[in-house]
């Protein structure tokens, strides 16, 4: 279970990371490598630097990443790599584009190779900036192979996808499913739910039978990514790079608020964060089911430092669909994307380890952190962390759940994240039900869609 127990760790990590930018920002600046060489067109779709294949690339990565530089190194001894470690814009520090900004200022430094925690950075990075070059190369006009752009799973691409084109690649993907306590629920005699109305309906159950047990919470700032992307409520529906519909007063977000509500009045539900030292003391032993993205089996369950869920105990199921649509949808809370700088002046040696990162097993299979992105990587990784035995149910679920993320919940230039922390979470502790507080959110979401200039719909 190291796999999935180290996914989520540079969310707990970004305090601490946050007080290393400074000295992070003046190495960055030293280390990196791409300069503002002449350029000529090319049939990979951007202009290129003159190229020069002996060259040292520098590669940004968090420090999660460094086993993917180097499980590449020990696979290929004379690739020459300037390795810098960053916050991988954690928690939307936004440090990548920061710096970037500047190396656009100065006409030269560019990494050549950027890892980043963020599924929004596409949207700015495929844009010039201020008449410059964007800093995304295009990968799939020629740059990396059909064959390997097509192997990822399906829809695994669209936040590197802008205007039709392909400008990162994805790393690890963070589908959400429904994790259960398989003896729990067979003591208390419950059948897990296939919908969210069997859902609430068990909620309500449980709070009369078993108060104090809990099947969800509803207290991080992802809160909208797990519950209101899975009902498709239209919150977040980017139609552009610079175009995105706002639209909270439908009955998807509706439906999923008034759960929610209803829920958290009744305590089965807490608005309290997994990540806190009160959810762990309240709640250990006492968690029926909880949605969340698939590293919660070892950032929440299997960890020492949280829940501590014995081996056997841990079931999941697929995504919980709404009685009266065709299917089951869900939502995405976390993964990361691999960018090539379009300034690199080693594109090939950039693309190599680009391709190796994000597809090979050597480190896809054998120590990433999270459920790779790459689909033949994928079900290698599932059936290592099946060979743990830590499961009670098998992991098929996770992968089904991969190919069921809603398209309609797009990735602006702008933090869902950051909106809720700062307009909802305080409103809901302050005893405001989330259903009268949807247009509130949506204002919120405007604005903070305008402050990034996007015209809203």
């Amino acid at each position: 279970m190291d796999g999935i127990h180290t996914a989520a760790r540079s969310r707990r990590r970004s305090a601490l990371t946050a007080a290393a930018l400074g000295a992070a920002t003046a190495l960055l600046a030293l280390s990196a490598c791409s300069t503002g060489a002449s350029s000529t067109n090319s049939s990979n779709g951007f202009p290129e630097a003159k190229q020069d294949t002996t060259s040292t690339i520098t590669v940004w990565v968090d420090a999660d990443r460094q086993a993917a530089v180097k499980a590449f190194q020990k696979a290929n001894p004379d690739a020459k790599l300037n390795v810098v470690t960053y916050d991988g814009s954690a928690n939307g520090s936004n440090s990548f584009q920061t710096k970037i900004q500047l190396f656009d200022r100065a006409g030269s430094g560019w990494p050549d190779v950027v890892f980043s925690s963020q599924n929004n950075d596409a949207a700015w990075a495929s844009q010039e900036n201020g008449g410059k070059q964007a800093f995304a190369a295009v990968l799939d006009k020629g740059l990396v192979p059909k064959d390997t752009l097509d192997n990822f799973t399906q829809g695994a691409l669209n936040p590197c996808t802008v205007n039709g084109q392909v400008y990162c690649l994805r790393n690890d993907l963070a589908q959400t499913v429904l994790w259960y306590n398989k003896p729990l629920m067979d003591q208390f005699g419950y059948s897990v739910p296939a919908t969210w109305e069997e859902y609430q309906a068990l909620g309500e159950k449980v709070a009369k039978e078993h108060p104090g047990y809990i099947i969800g919470t509803a207290g991080d700032a992802y809160t909208p990514e797990i519950f209101m992307w899975a009902s498709k409520c239209q919150a977040n529906g980017v139609t552009g790079p610079k175009a995105v519909t706002v639209n909270t007063d439908t009955t998807e977000c509706k439906r999923t608020a008034s759960m929610l509500d209803t829920l958290r009045n009744n305590g089965t539900v807490p608005g309290v964060s997994v990540f806190t030292p009160e959810f762990v003391k309240n709640y250990t032993g006492k968690v029926l089911m909880m949605p969340g993205p698939n590293w919660y089996a070892g950032a929440i369950f299997n960890n020492t430092q949280s829940l501590n869920v014995p081996a056997g105990q841990l079931g999941v199921t697929t995504p919980l669909k709404w009685k009266g649509d065709d299917k089951a949808v869900t939502g995405n809370v976390g993964g990361g994307t691999w960018f090539i700088s379009s300034h690199s002046q080693n594109l090939q040696a950039a693309e190599k380890f680009v391709q190796f990162a994000t597809t090979a097993d050597d480190y896809q299979v054998e120590s990433a952190p999270g459920y790779p992105a790459y689909a033949p990587a994928a079900a290698k990784w599932i059936a290592k962390q099946e060979s743990s035995k830590y499961f009670a149910t098998p992991l098929q679920p996770v992968a089904t759940a991969a190919t069921q993320v809603w398209d309609g919940w797009g990735y602006g230039n702008f933090s869902q994240e950051a909106v809720w922390a700062k307009t909802m979470t305080p409103a809901i502790t302050g005893g405001k039900s989330i259903e009268e507080l949807l247009p509130t959110w949506q204002q919120a979401i405007e604005d903070q869609a305008k402050v990034n200039g996007y015209k809203v719909n």
